[in-house]
């Protein structure tokens, strides 16, 4: 019995984690005003570039904003961030 409490504390522990980084996610886009059709956009962007260079796992490529401190002040500005899976290089760069 007590193994099925804990086994509920981590799953919830772990929720709360999840649901708190989507939070913060939702609150970023909020205070850039980037809708997420935006953030479609610029993934279809990014893939047109990338693959004249190399092929990628479409798929699995993750676009998102967040937040990154500034190295002059220490302050947080947005950022984008991309997760761009690599299956291979194409040829020689042109």
């Amino acid at each position: 019995m007590d193994l099925f409490k804990s086994i509920g504390r981590q799953n919830s522990s772990n929720s709360k984690e999840v649901a708190k980084e989507r939070l913060k996610l939702v609150l970023v886009h909020d205070r850039v005003n980037v809708s997420s059709s935006f953030l479609e956009m610029i993934k279809g962007d990014i893939i047109k570039v990338i693959s004249d260079y190399m092929e990628i796992d479409e798929n699995n490529l993750e676009v998102k904003m967040t937040k990154t401190k500034r190295d002059e002040d220490d302050s947080l500005v947005p950022a984008l961030v991309a997760n761009i899976p690599i299956k291979r290089m194409k040829g020689a760069a042109r």
